[in-house]
């Protein structure tokens, strides 16, 4: 089990994750795409790494916007874990030219 991170290490790795923010004992990010195959590619790409690394995050497809949240659930909040896999999202999101926009 990967440990859990402090709120001065959670602080710290979101300043490096734009987009991202916290929600209680989660990550959260919203990235809207240029299209709907681009939306459905960003999930199909995500789902590959999270499928590496053996960590699945919950998603939520609306069109071309696409909701991320993120938590260790065996751990009971934020690990390394997660941070690694808002990284991949993010550059994937970027790679598809999908946008970080304001979560709700």
């Amino acid at each position: 089990m990967s440990r859990l991170l402090t709120d001065q290490e959670i602080t710290r790795q979101l300043a490096a994750l734009p987009g991202w923010r916290r929600d209680g004992d989660a990550m959260v990010a919203s990235f809207e795409a240029p299209d709907f195959p681009a939306a459905v590619q960003l999930i199909v790409e995500a789902g590959g790494e999270a499928e590496q690394m053996g960590h699945h995050p919950d998603v939520d497809l609306r069109w071309k916007l696409t909701h991320w949240r993120l938590s260790t659930h065996s751990a009971g909040g934020l690990t390394p874990l997660d941070v690694e896999l808002a990284h991949r999202i993010s550059l994937a999101a970027v790679r598809l030219g999908a946008q970080a926009v304001e979560s709700t």
